[in-house]
């Protein structure tokens, strides 16, 4: 085997998968799809993953792809991108903008998948530079936590073979050209759940309210009740936060609905921090409920929950270094952890009972993508857009090169 690829020649050599990689990136950003309807963007992911020469099963756990490139005897490097995007109706103003209404990639997920099929056909160009299995997954289904699980119950480590490493990166409002890698035990992200939030009422005529019970109004008590939560049951070295992103309720101003439903969020830093906020939503929603005079109890459903996320400390630090060595030291950075949620850490420990697989190294990084002049024209007070904003837009000129060559130089790292 060959000596490895040189870090300034990766940067080159990217370039070289750049065009396909762009191509794709543009497709995918103007047709999104939302959580477990990601058929055509699943397609589009496949099709790229065949052209690189991978053997691409469809159809793992929903709409689930996985590309597989035999190159001798060696370890098995997964990489992992998401296909889903956000139910968000995009505000950037630019030419290719989402073409669905109301739908949008406001999280970068399509600049992951354009960076991961621009990796895999980077690294079957430098075949003669590294021996072992690379598999790139095209995961559903991230943004409502539930795509990881499905590809994993649908026996993904069972029919692909146990990883030596699962590696993913994540766009974030940092300059593009850099990373940023926790330190230390620090998570990358933390622990969150999502939950449905049924009341129930009485309902009836909005001229007689006193034969009703008014779900409506125990819903918004429930919503500023649920504020304390945090602001006071939560101690203040700790991270939590509580957040009602749905709320809906009735169909006429002229009629007392007879049911509101909810959407909470809840993220902590740790899985004890966020059992006790969990309890405490659980707890007022049913004393709201009881003090409005429901007629039944409310119904509180945990529709998806996430592990904090916590990258193997080895693994991270070697990837960190193959990093520096491309990017140059100043252009990795700390990164202090947030209350962002994955359902990345299934893939290791955190998913054990679904894979049956223990000490599977997991190495997450954020991935810059803000463009130079939007960087500098950024302030404390009106900082660049972020994940989720209708205005978020990574700035695929200067992004997506170094995203194709962090995500291959982690890779060459791990395969050597």
């Amino acid at each position: 085997m060959n000596a490895p690829a040189q870090p300034h020649e990766l940067l080159v050599l990217a370039g070289h998968v750049l065009r396909p990689a762009l191509g794709h990136y543009l497709d995918l950003h103007a047709h999104p799809e939302l959580s477990g309807q990601e058929a055509r963007t699943a397609d589009r992911f496949a099709a790229r993953l065949t052209e690189a020469g991978g053997a691409v099963t469809r159809g793992v756990g929903g709409h689930g792809v996985v590309g597989v490139l035999r190159n001798g005897d060696g370890p098995r490097v997964w990489l992992r991108a998401e296909l889903d995007a956000l139910p968000v109706r995009e505000r950037t103003g630019l030419a290719y903008a989402s073409r669905a209404d109301g739908v949008m990639h406001a999280c970068g997920h399509d600049l992951h998948l354009a960076a991961a099929t621009g990796a895999a056909e980077l690294l079957a160009r430098l075949s003669d530079r590294w021996r072992g299995t690379l598999v790139v997954v095209g995961q559903p289904a991230e943004e409502t936590l539930s795509g990881a699980e499905a590809m994993l119950r649908d026996g993904l480590y069972e029919r692909f073979g146990r990883p030596d490493a699962v590696l993913a990166q994540h766009a974030a409002p940092l300059p593009s050209g850099t990373v940023a890698h926790s330190t230390g035990a620090a998570p990358m992200t933390g622990a969150g759940a999502v939950l449905d939030v049924t009341v129930h009422g009485v309902g009836g005529h909005a001229a007689t309210p006193h034969l009703a019970v008014d779900p409506v109004v125990a819903a918004a008590a429930i919503v500023t009740r649920l504020q304390s939560v945090v602001a006071r049951e939560t101690a203040p070295a700790d991270q939590v936060t509580v957040t009602v992103g749905t709320l809906r309720a009735g169909t006429a101003a002229n009629v007392i609905p007879d049911r509101a439903e909810l959407g909470v969020g809840v993220r902590a830093s740790g899985e004890a921090s966020l059992d006790r906020a969990l309890a405490a939503v659980r707890r007022v929603v049913y004393a709201e409920c009881a003090a409005s005079g429901a007629p039944k109890d409310p119904e509180v459903t945990v529709v998806s929950r996430s592990a904090a996320l916590a990258g193997d400390p080895e693994a991270t630090d070697s990837v960190r270094g193959a990093h520096a060595r491309l990017l140059g030291p100043g252009r990795v950075l700390p990164w202090p952890g947030s209350l962002a949620t994955e359902d990345f850490p299934l893939y290791g420990d955190a998913g054990a009972r679904l894979h049956g697989e223990r000490r599977v190294p997991l190495v997450y990084w954020m991935l810059g993508v803000t463009g130079p002049e939007e960087w500098s024209r950024a302030t404390p007070d009106a900082p660049p857009p972020a994940n989720h904003s209708p205005s978020f837009a990574p700035d695929v000129r200067t992004a997506l090169r170094p995203a194709i060559a962090a995500l291959t130089a982690a890779a060459l790292d791990r395969f050597s």
